[in-house]
């Protein structure tokens, strides 16, 4: 056996020390998970719980802010600001505000709200740099783009484009309808999944400037009457997926990040083999991992589980799992990987999973958390 120079022999001891000490802290850290719900005489905002991700216990929601029904949430890169939308109200309760957090208390210093720009504002993302926000807003069809200050804070709306065009369900796709925005790992593309259009509209995204011109190719289309909602990419940045609310299915897309372009590479049913109940699903996220992909059927109240193929992005059916409540609108999956919270809209419930690594499997940790109507969870490191 070669030994090493003993300068050398230090060090890699060293290192090594340094990275169990690293493992270990992780595996004891503490998160902050806030929750946007819609509120009503009970639910008042954002609320807040403590998450161990050693024992996968999350604590009783508390009160982070109040706020006008804070449907979707958003984490700045910084980690120091939380955005929202505002879904519900009249006049200047609908838009985007934004919060600083406080890392050790959880709670949030409202820093002010700017307009969406448009009717039922429901879904916002941030660029990498952190320097803008995009939001889209669901009944009135558009998108919008506002910058970033330093301090956290929104500045005047700088972009804003009104989708035109319909599909062919007359009941839900007469007109467009804008439910999801995405901004890629560069930060140089915003993907907006317009479920009237039955499209997922491509922008090129300046977000130094914070704005939004249609890209070439300007968009990707999935069947018609699919309805597509929610996208997420792959951590390897080369596939992406989207969830088709009304047809109950996903369709997994090869990315091309050089030009924006997404295109089709399967197209597979969200639900059991068999089903012919409501197909109505909601929300798609990519397992840090990569090998995973999960996503919600409000219909029948269940969380879908695809393996991921590594070298095509295509998709095999794991499971379907059960969510021990009434209408899973959105689910979030902590920054370790080991555990996904579901968020039952419904049964006003969040209920805990335990994640398998090598499967991607859900079992219940037996933790389930009382808040009115949760529509989205978020992670934040805690001091």
């Amino acid at each position: 056996m070669k030994l090493l120079p003993f300068p050398r022999l230090v060090c890699a001891a060293l290192c090594a020390l340094a990275f169990f000490h690293t493992r270990a802290e992780a595996a004891g850290s503490e998160l902050l998970v806030y929750f946007g719900p819609y509120t009503d005489a009970k639910t008042k905002g954002i609320y807040v719980s403590r998450f161990d991700t050693a024992t996968g216990k999350l604590t009783e929601p508390e009160l982070a802010a109040e706020s006008k029904s804070p449907s979707f949430l958003a984490v700045h890169p910084t980690n120091r600001f939380l955005y929202s939308v505002n879904e519900a109200g009249d006049g200047k309760e609908k838009g985007v505000s934004a919060f600083a957090i406080d890392a050790q208390s959880g709670k949030l210093t409202a820093l002010g709200q700017r307009p969406s720009g448009g009717g039922g504002p429901c879904h916002l993302a941030l660029d990498p740099s952190g320097k803008c926000v995009v939001v889209a807003n669901y009944n009135g069809g558009s998108v919008e783009a506002l910058p970033i200050g330093d301090d956290g804070k929104l500045g005047e709306p700088t972009a804003f484009i009104q989708h035109t065009g319909s599909s062919v369900d007359p009941a839900r796709q007469k007109g467009p309808h804008a439910h999801c925005a995405a901004v890629d790992a560069a930060g140089k593309f915003a993907f907006v999944c317009d479920l009237g259009l039955d499209k997922v509209l491509i922008y090129k995204l300046d977000a130094a400037k914070a704005t939004l011109t249609p890209n070439d190719p300007p968009s990707a289309s999935v069947a018609p009457g699919s309805g597509p909602r929610h996208l997420a990419f792959h951590p390897n940045g080369k596939f992406a997926y989207v969830i088709n609310e009304m047809g109950g299915t996903m369709t997994a897309f090869s990315y091309d990040a050089g030009h924006g372009a997404l295109k089709e590479l399967q197209t597979i049913s969200t639900m059991p083999e068999g089903y012919s109940g409501e197909k109505w699903c909601a929300e798609v996220a990519v397992h840090p991992s990569g090998k995973f992909l999960y996503g919600s059927n409000r219909g029948n109240s269940t969380l879908v589980v695809f393996g991921i193929d590594q070298s095509t992005g295509k998709l095999s059916v794991v499971e379907h799992v059960p969510t021990q409540g009434k209408a899973p609108r959105h689910f979030g999956i902590d920054p370790t990987g080991a555990y996904l919270f579901a968020a039952n809209q419904d049964s006003s419930n969040i209920v805990g999973f335990r994640i398998d690594p090598a499967t991607g499997r859900l079992t219940p940790t037996g933790q389930t958390l009382e808040l009115g109507k949760p529509v989205c969870i978020v992670f934040v490191p805690a001091k």
